[in-house]
């Protein structure tokens, strides 16, 4: 049996897929595993085991499209569920199934704040799309696999960190879920630990005015590492304090404690820290922290982000709590050492 599972976008998304890849695999291994994605996302996947083909493509959908009705699949997994996909399944005419976006139930959260998203992840969704085929959650968690030859060494890294750090995640794909840079200075004046600033080349500037506060303390990676780099940063950190981005969901395939940050996203939405176990309401897990502003009236504003904030005064990040944030921080910190130190 030969299985296309299809996912084009984005970090945290792809990342969010990877059980299901996992759980196909190990719980079927003769099944044929490919996967579909955009070439940007090559790095993510290149190096996971359970996938046995990888087809990539940038703009040309229909070339790639030519390419798999040569690979005869028996059956197609869509966990992006869009037009582009339906073109896909269309062209392969071959049994298929894909996973319920809820997109009514989103557009109630964000336009009337009517809750009626299922209390799980968005990875359980995902896990529906593939019980026609008989896979099973094996509540394991995420995955992401790091490249073996190109490791990171302390050289990479300030000497003042080579003892622990905190990973700040201070990018994000729109404006509206990042926190800002003043909302950033303040968390690093309040924490006591090494903080290694992560993001891609666009975020270097912002990670400069945060870093100018304390060069030696607040160390500026943005844009200075790939996204497999930076993914061994995260690993490697004691604590991650992230917006509602990528990173987050690798942070959490790795098990890291997270305080995630929420501004007009929501976390109701199936897009929390995900390690295999946890819901959002009954069984949070105890590693993972979640700030929101929960009494905005605006919040959420989308399923997504924006730009600008609509309303022009951007509560659901300016008026987080760094203190709370550096607290959450504390705490884990204090439980990672405590750990280590039984370890040893």
């Amino acid at each position: 049996m030969k299985v296309l599972i299809i996912r084009f976008s984005s970090i945290g998304d792809i990342v969010l897929t990877t059980p299901v890849v996992r759980c196909l695999k190990q719980q079927h291994p003769d099944v044929q595993v490919h996967y579909l994605t955009k070439s940007s996302f090559l790095s993510l996947l290149i190096n996971n085991p359970y996938i046995d083909k990888l087809h990539l493509f940038d703009n040309d959908l229909n070339k790639v499209i030519e390419e798999l009705k040569k690979e005869e699949f028996d059956f197609v997994v869509d966990l992006h569920n869009n037009l582009r996909t339906a073109r896909v399944k269309k062209a392969l005419d071959v049994p298929s199934s894909a996973y319920p976006k809820l997109n009514i139930k989103k557009w109630l959260l964000t336009n009337f704040k009517l809750d009626l998203m299922p209390d799980k992840s968005i990875v359980e969704r995902y896990f529906e799309a593939a019980h026609e085929i008989k896979v099973n959650n094996d509540g394991k968690g995420l995955d992401h696999f790091l490249p073996e030859d190109k490791k990171l060494t302390n050289d990479d890294i300030p000497m003042s960190h080579w003892s622990g750090y905190v990973g700040c995640v201070i990018g994000g794909s729109f404006n509206t879920k990042k926190l800002p840079v003043a909302q950033w200075k303040k968390f690093c004046e309040l924490l006591p630990y090494p903080i290694i600033l992560l993001g891609g080349p666009e975020d270097r500037d912002e990670g400069q005015q945060i870093a100018a506060l304390d060069p030696i303390k607040v160390y500026n990676s943005c844009g200075k590492f790939n996204l497999n780099e930076s993914a061994e940063l995260v690993k490697n950190a004691h604590v991650i304090v992230s917006n509602d981005t990528g990173l987050m969901h690798i942070a959490a395939a790795y098990q890291k404690p997270i305080i995630s940050l929420w501004g007009n996203t929501s976390p109701e939405m199936g897009m929390f820290p995900y390690y295999g176990y946890n819901n959002l309401k009954e069984r949070v897990a105890p590693q993972s922290v979640i700030i929101e502003h929960t009494s905005l009236r605006c919040h959420p504003c989308s399923k997504i982000g924006y730009n600008k904030c609509p309303k022009g005064h951007f509560k659901c990040m300016n008026e987080l709590d760094m203190k709370q944030v550096s607290e959450q921080v504390i705490k884990q910190w204090e439980l990672v050492i405590a750990q280590l130190k039984r370890q040893q």
